[in-house]
């Protein structure tokens, strides 16, 4: 039986993404793709492999929403993980059938 205190397990920073974009915009597609091993040792990496992440995202909330619109959504949903917890975060956002 679980404590009802008992901490919960710690989610790596691509899990977590992926948790809050599955919620906040439902996609068909979603692929979170860390990058980090690629950028080590190179401007903003903290050591901890989790730097640097592209994001592949499919979703009807996309649909007839500028790219730059699609951006800023996916970042609003990660709220202060893009800037603060993670140095830098590609995204790929499209509607279904694009």
């Amino acid at each position: 039986m679980t404590e009802p205190h008992a901490p919960k397990a710690t989610l790596s920073v691509a899990d977590e993404i992926a948790q809050i974009l599955t919620s906040a915009l439902q996609p068909q597609h979603l692929a979170v793709i860390n990058d980090s091993a690629s950028h080590a040792g190179h401007m903003g990496d903290d050591g901890t492999g989790e730097t640097h992440f592209t994001v592949e995202i499919v979703s009807a909330a996309f649909t007839g929403v500028s790219r730059l619109q699609r951006q800023r959504m996916v970042n609003a949903a990660l709220g202060d993980i893009p800037g603060q917890r993670v140095h830098a975060l590609a995204i790929k956002a499209r509607a279904p059938g694009e």
